[in-house]
């Protein structure tokens, strides 16, 4: 079999952002790996070489999105963007690669729905994935899928919902036992954070009164109920010392919540998504039945319109961490199945076209936050969490090639007519955007330029992900070793550092200094 050609790119007269530093450089790539960074590149032989002019813009690390649902079979439909759709419109958009989650019904194995989501994606990816692994259900037989997902099958989060009650919903004692399984195995434990006992009961209230249009669907489940299940995740989680990750928080309530967590130093990640950051729940109330469920989704937009720039603010800050979409589209057809019941209609909405865009919009443009901050909270971030960092995530020597010139001063304006994504409605339309993604790079070939696909389905690759990332698990394994020193009577933490001056204690401390001297 003859050898192949090496693929070799050349990105030139750029300036390269990192979550850390901007400089200008070129960006050298041969078979879909960063080869060098730096000033006036000029690789042999120039034969063979693409060359794409990055003057007067950024060259930055290709957005993961964190939270999609690619044809998914859900309330009685299955979500239209499929992993080709999907995954097509990502790179159109600047997303190099997409987490996905398995999601077993109550009862059934986690491996082999994970096969089966492996299935349906393998052919039809045109960028990078991962998949989550949903955890629905409790017995010995999950723990152990759990132990050979992580070991086996490159799986290191799992996902638990607090919500839809007789579907997917957990309660206490499994969230428990869930969240000290994902801390043995090193995994990341991800919460649906909304009380859905609350939820069921609201829905009934509402139905009861005559509300059956999409705005029932935000007053059964207002902001409280995502504040108390996240507040009660984080209680959970920190009980058996396991980092958390909050998926797509939607209010200033659970926002507030995941703050003052991490201001008292639990291990806890926040997860806005494109919509809580660039649309609210006001579309609930408006007199287009279709729009108005077009913006159903859970937990829902939220009415208070000062919500995504108060959410901005803390994702520039650090109080939230990264960016998503829970992409997860269904038509208008498919939304009339809740007509006259707002509790059918497929909870839902797009974004993994849009986000980086909207973030930048919303967040750069506006003056929230810096480059270095937008390619954090949409890339960064997301690949040290989940253990991608630095093959995913930056530019570098070593790292992989996905990459995206972006153009901060081009707008584009976002409708369903000019999207790439299979479905027939954009909850963005209209919105004119700053930054705008000139042409993306995945595994160091260039997938989309001055749009034009250059794109085949299968492309993409998945991506194992190794447990323990020590950007999460550094400090969760340094508290288990200060506890574990301090429960043993052979370290006198005490005695040493109390600060007493009883003298049969500083002798005490004394004799053991000088044994251990011996």
């Amino acid at each position: 079999m003859p050898q192949q050609a090496k693929q070799r790119l050349l990105i030139k007269g750029g300036k390269v952002v990192n979550d850390d530093v901007s400089v200008v450089a070129d960006v050298y790539v041969e078979d879909g790996v960063v080869q060098q960074v730096g000033l006036n590149l000029k690789p042999e032989p120039p034969t063979g070489l693409v060359v794409l002019d990055a003057t007067n813009k950024l060259v930055i690390p290709g957005g993961i999105d964190t939270h999609t649902h690619m044809q998914l079979p859900f309330m009685g439909s299955r979500s239209k963007d499929d992993f080709y759709t999907g995954t097509k419109a990502a790179i159109a958009g600047g997303t190099t690669m997409i987490i996905d989650f398995a999601i077993p019904q109550k009862g059934c194995s986690l491996i082999e729905a994970f096969d089966k989501w492996r299935s349906w994606a393998d052919p039809r990816v045109c960028c990078d994935y991962a998949l989550h692994v949903a955890v629905t259900w409790w017995s010995n037989k999950v723990k152990e899928e759990m132990k050979s997902l992580v070991q086996s099958k490159g799986v290191n989060s799992f996902k638990m919902f607090m919500a839809y009650k007789d579907l997917y919903m957990v309660n206490d004692e499994e969230l428990y036992a869930s969240f000290s399984c994902c801390k043995e195995l090193g995994a990341v434990a991800q919460v649906h954070a909304e009380n859905g006992e609350l939820i069921a009961q609201g829905a009934k209230k509402m139905l009861a009164m005559g509300i059956t249009g999409p705005e029932g669907h935000e007053l059964c489940r207002p902001e409280e109920v995502e504040a108390e299940a996240t507040q009660r995740a984080i209680t959970i989680a920190n009980a058996v010392n396991c980092p958390l990750f909050v998926v797509h928080v939607m209010s200033k309530s659970s926002a507030k919540v995941i703050s003052n967590a991490r201001r008292e130093g639990k291990v806890v990640y926040g997860e806005p998504i494109a919509a809580s950051l660039g649309t609210d729940g006001t579309n609930y109330w408006n007199k287009d039945w279709a729009h108005a469920a077009a913006h159903v989704m859970g937990p829902p937009l939220r009415p208070d319109p000062s919500t995504p720039g108060f959410l901005m603010n803390l994702l520039a800050n650090d109080d939230l961490s990264v960016t998503a979409t829970d992409n997860c589209t269904f038509d208008i057809c498919q939304k009339a199945l809740g007509k006259d019941d707002f509790t059918k209609i497929p909870n839902g909405v797009n974004g993994v076209e849009d986000r980086m865009s909207v973030v930048w919009e919303k967040g750069v443009y506006s003056g929230k936050m810096d480059e270095n901050r937008f390619v954090a909270v949409t890339s960064t971030n997301a690949a040290k969490i989940f253990n991608l960092y630095p093959k995913k995530g930056r530019i570098a020597v070593g790292s992989d090639a996905d990459i995206v010139i972006w153009d901060p001063k081009a707008t584009r304006t976002i409708s369903a007519k000019t999207h790439h994504q299979a479905n027939n409605f954009n909850i963005f339309e209209g919105m004119v955007c700053h930054g705008v993604p000139v042409a993306t790079v995945s595994r160091g070939k260039v997938v989309y330029e001055g749009g034009v696909f250059n794109v085949s389905a299968g492309e993409g690759k998945y991506v194992s992900r190794p447990p323990f990332p020590p950007y999460v698990y550094q400090r969760v394994r340094q508290r288990e070793q200060i506890k574990a020193n301090e429960s043993d009577p052979a370290v006198p933490t005490k005695a040493v550092h109390s600060g007493c001056n009883d003298q049969s204690t500083i002798n005490f401390s004394i004799n053991f200094f000088n044994m251990k001297q011996q």
